[in-house]
């Protein structure tokens, strides 16, 4: 019985996911402007950061925008498939749940923040638009 379930959500996800993708796209905000030397240091801060997410997960779209909006520079990391980047989301955050924020602390400690509405306060906070 869980072989025709996946398959049938596997569909719904193959039908599905151009639309979110059109839809980010048609959707976008703009970006803030600051100073230049100002996003120069936006740019080194988010140096730290990293977006572990899957291309047409809806929530990871929401902080996408959201990192556009703030133009933040943040490495995006496709966790979506086995490998490396869900490996290293699996043993470092425990969970391979996106959207997950790892944020790199100063003497290299990761922490990990996962759901999309406490990335999106924690970035609006950390880089606020003046």
């Amino acid at each position: 019985m869980k072989t025709p379930i996946r398959l049938f959500f596997r569909g719904v996800r193959v039908a599905l996911g151009p639309v979110v993708l059109l839809k980010e796209s048609l959707t976008r905000p703009p970006s803030v402007v600051r100073a230049a030397e100002q996003q120069k240091a936006v740019d080194a801060a988010c140096a730290n950061l990293a977006l572990y997410q899957y291309k047409t997960c809806p929530f990871c779209m929401k902080v996408r925008q959201e990192t556009r909006r703030l133009a933040l520079p943040i490495a995006f990391v496709d966790a979506q498939l086995p490998g490396p980047a869900r490996s290293e989301l699996m043993a470092g955050g425990g969970q391979a749940k996106v959207p997950c924020l790892r944020i790199t602390e100063p003497g290299g400690v990761h922490r990990w923040l996962y759901d999309s509405g406490q990335i999106n306060v924690y970035l609006r906070e950390r880089f606020p638009v003046a």
